[in-house]
């Protein structure tokens, strides 16, 4: 019992530990792009992300699969005893991504205008593209170093070198674009161009540049650590007495059987991007003969600004998913259905708790940050946070249920539903844009309702392959409930505030009070019990000054 509680608590703390490093990373991500956004201007956010729409699409192919598919085969192996194994398994991965790697940052390079051009509408964005080459290849390696250690039951390392990639890429990008800015500004000047695209152009691309660094910096701390832990490898592997060797052929078989799966239902989601900014620009451009300035400023706000905001809290998803699919294999290993079921129910908890009041806080406090961060230059962004903070909830709670069923080794499920999808959010969005001429609105509603679709059949696929019923009342009525309460507070506050201490003094202290008010209720209504509190980073201390003001 004591060794089952025991792996509950590391399940629950290397998935805070991912999450806090996701979080941080995210808000260094947002306090960078605050301002490289008023460096480079809307329009340079749309090359930005038109570029960066087609790099996450090669760095999926390529590598993006590859930590979950290492960490799923490693934990296997581990949980079998199988230390030798594992490492072959490591070494087999490796090998794939230096080929695959190389080859995905070829295909970047020279395939740049192409992508750029002819298939997104936005041939500005090639110079983004070239620079983001160097980061396919750096990813790829980076992908199996952190895959491996997530296998070997510890996200220590993939979260620092998360914040690493984070803070090199901050600084470098800031630098960059403001340099290259004004040098592409100088350009249109000498050519006796008035209003040209250069410095946006050239500033984008400066952006990017951080983003290849920033993996190298990341990928150079990986490295120091596996140096270090070799020692612990290699007392393991002397240890292992169950290994029958396996052929490197029959390792990459298994990695390569769990890494089309994941890349399939990936892919789905990445491309959903590249078509929903294809077809809108040319259902805008083409159809619509809408201005192109202003079509680039709506794409620019939509990808720069909403969707920056609303992928912070998702990042706890997305750590809950790398930390669950370990855990989750290593109990489907045991066959211990029971520990399948905890962990799923403790997953799913933890991102609603995160997730629901985000997306209650940003419908309710939408326009002050965007005003905190002066990023409210355009009526368009704060109704995007108003009508489609929601997203927050859904794309977490699909991100993890897509985890949850790739741990449980289904696979192909997450494919098949992320096609449904795909289409069937295709052919709302182009009802809404066209038929509707909701523009930019129209990309959001259909972008949530994909979220909302996968959430829907990820959940059935769950409830029959685990027998599974989800807990409703700790992880969304108490949650809700709670973040209700804290949204109306907030914004009843913030109205008479703000004309009294001015909107970012008024908005940091709403933020803060957001946070304090959410924990209070969900304190009070018992939506977290003092073991799951325990199980945290620092657990017994929030543990001690929680029972010290009478809260637990």
């Amino acid at each position: 019992m004591g060794k089952k509680n025991s792996s509950k608590s590391n399940y629950i703390m290397q998935g805070s530990i991912l999450a806090i490093a996701s979080i941080v990373s995210r808000i260094i991500g947002l306090l960078y792009r605050l301002p490289v956004t008023n460096i480079i201007t809307d329009h340079g956010n749309d090359y930005y992300s038109a570029a960066y729409e087609i790099y996450n699409v090669i760095l999926l192919i390529s590598s993006y699969s590859l930590p979950l598919a290492v960490s799923k085969v490693v934990s296997a192996k581990v949980a079998l005893g199988e230390y030798r194994n594992s490492w072959r398994a490591f070494k087999g991965a490796l090998y794939m991504a230096l080929v695959v790697g190389a080859a995905g940052s070829a295909l970047t390079f020279f395939g740049a205008g192409f992508f750029t051009g002819t298939l997104l509408n936005t041939p500005e964005s090639e110079l983004c593209l070239k620079v983001l080459a160097l980061a396919v290849f750096v990813m790829a390696v980076m992908g199996v170093l952190r895959g491996f250690f997530q296998g070997m039951g510890t996200m220590m390392p993939t979260a620092i070198s998360q914040i690493i990639e984070q803070i090199v890429n901050a600084i470098v990008s800031i630098a960059a674009a403001s340099y290259l800015f004004s040098y592409g500004v100088k350009l249109d000047a000498a050519a006796g161009i008035t209003n040209g695209k250069s410095g946006a152009i050239y500033g984008a691309a400066g952006s990017t540049l951080g983003t290849s660094l920033g993996a190298a910096a990341g990928l150079l701390f990986l490295i120091i650590v596996m140096l270090m832990y070799n020692r612990v490898l290699q007392k393991n592997m002397r240890r292992d007495h169950v290994s029958r060797q396996e052929s490197y052929a029959s390792t990459l078989r298994v990695l390569i059987m769990t890494i089309v799966p994941v890349i399939l239902s990936t892919a789905v989601y990445n491309i959903s991007g590249i078509v929903d900014q294809g077809v809108f620009k040319y259902l805008m451009l083409d159809v619509q003969k809408a201005d192109k300035s202003t079509v680039e400023i709506y794409w620019g706000i939509y990808v720069g600004k909403y969707k920056l905001l609303t992928n912070v809290p998702i990042a706890v998803a997305s750590a809950l998913s790398a930390s669950t699919i370990p855990a989750l294999t290593r109990a489907r290993i045991s066959g211990d259905w029971d520990e399948m079921r905890k962990k799923t129910e403790g997953a799913i908890r933890m991102v609603m708790m995160i997730c629901i009041p985000s997306a209650f806080g940003l419908t309710a406090l939408g326009e002050p940050i965007l005003d905190l961060l002066s990023w409210n230059t355009n009526e368009i962004a704060p109704k995007l946070f108003l009508i489609g903070s929601a997203s927050v909830i859904f794309y977490g709670l699909s991100t993890l249920t897509n985890g949850i069923l790739q741990g449980i080794d289904r696979m192909q499920i997450p494919v098949r539903n992320a096609v449904i999808a795909l289409v069937t959010h295709l052919l709302l969005m182009i009802s809404l844009v066209q038929l509707g001429k909701l523009h930019i609105y129209g990309v959001v509603l259909a972008y949530m309702f994909f979220a909302i679709l996968m959430c829907i059949l990820n959940g059935a696929a769950i409830r029959k392959h685990l027998d599974y019923h989800q807990e409703i009342k700790r992880t969304f009525l108490i949650p809700g409930v709670s973040s209700l309460i804290m949204a109306l507070a907030v914004w009843l506050l913030y109205q008479p505030l703000h004309k009294v201490i001015g909107v970012r003094i008024s908005t940091l202290l709403c933020l803060i009070l957001a946070v304090i008010i959410y924990a209070f209720f969900v304190l009070l209504l018992h939506g977290i019990t003092e073991e799951e509190l325990r199980s945290f980073p620092k657990g017994r201390t929030i543990v001690r000054i929680l029972k010290r003001i009478h809260l637990i």
